[in-house]
């Protein structure tokens, strides 16, 4: 019951990022790539409610809009490594011999190299733009969930109710669909969520190295890496990008964890 309560304050902390995001026009006072050099380095007041950067840019409309960046980051990296992880752990899986051994021979050379040396040789490669950062982090979590869904896979495709399909003439296809795939959607879930507020740290780590979102774009880790120079003068630019990216990942992996305790009945027992 604890979980779940924690999974559900994640859930509407997600959801309160999502509405801001999408209502980021009506809420935000400010153009957040505007600059106004008399304004520049304003700490928190009643115009600019989280200040001013080292441009005059009003703070908190580029935490609004760098919420959008990181969440559409973060979408687009779990919809396109799910999509493409589904279907090579399911084929691996489900066929095995030859076709498995050389899809299971390319996931563990791409999970040999350490994510971050992986995502700074794609995205300095490709060169700074979110679209870059997004394939870079695709090639990164694709394999895990190759890896995950090969597993449940293996286990699946030995049950009965398999069997019996294949006995009545039924094509691979069909069992892979309509069999297969419904029944390993919970660990798939709980891996996405997870899987959310990996990117987002790796868009921001991307960003603050200068090889993820280019400027003049509100990047959290952009904001992070600039501020940086004013952590004395103006605390402000690095407390508040620093917090929002905080309370985001969290609550992504409070919710994964409250899936997973939900969705396995194994370890809610």
């Amino acid at each position: 019951m604890k979980t779940q309560k924690i999974g559900f304050t994640a859930l509407l902390l997600i959801l309160l990022f999502i509405v801001m995001t999408i209502l980021a026009p009506l809420i935000t006072p400010f153009d957040p790539t505007s600059q106004n050099r008399d304004v520049f380095l304003n700490a928190p007041n009643l115009t600019h409610l989280m200040g001013t950067d080292d441009m005059g840019r009003d703070f908190f409309s580029r935490i609004i809009y760098g919420a959008r960046i990181s969440l559409t980051v973060g979408l687009a990296t779990v919809v396109f490594s799910l999509i493409l992880g589904v279907m090579l752990g399911v084929i691996s899986g489900y066929f095995g011999g030859f076709l498995d051994m050389c899809i299971q021979r390319i996931m563990d050379a791409v999970l040999s190299i350490p994510s971050i040396i992986l995502a700074l040789f794609v995205a300095a490669l490709l060169g700074p733009a979110i679209q870059n950062v997004i394939i870079a982090l695709v090639i990164i979590e694709t394999p895990r969930f190759a890896r995950v869904v090969r597993g449940e896979t293996l286990k699946i495709k030995e049950y009965d109710f398999i069997a019996a399909s294949r006995s009545v003439g039924s094509s691979a296809i069909r069992i892979i669909w309509k069999h297969s795939i419904p029944n390993i959607t919970a660990p798939i879930i709980v891996l996405a969520s997870l899987t959310f507020g990996q990117a987002i740290i790796a868009e921001a780590s991307l960003s603050f190295l200068g090889i993820g979102t280019p400027p003049p774009n509100p990047s959290w880790g952009l904001m992070l890496s600039d501020g940086n120079r004013y952590m004395e003068t103006a605390p402000w630019l690095v407390i508040f990008p620093g917090l929002a990216l905080s309370l985001l990942v969290l609550a992504f992996n409070l919710l994964g964890d409250a899936l997973r305790d939900f969705l396995d009945p194994k370890v809610s027992s």
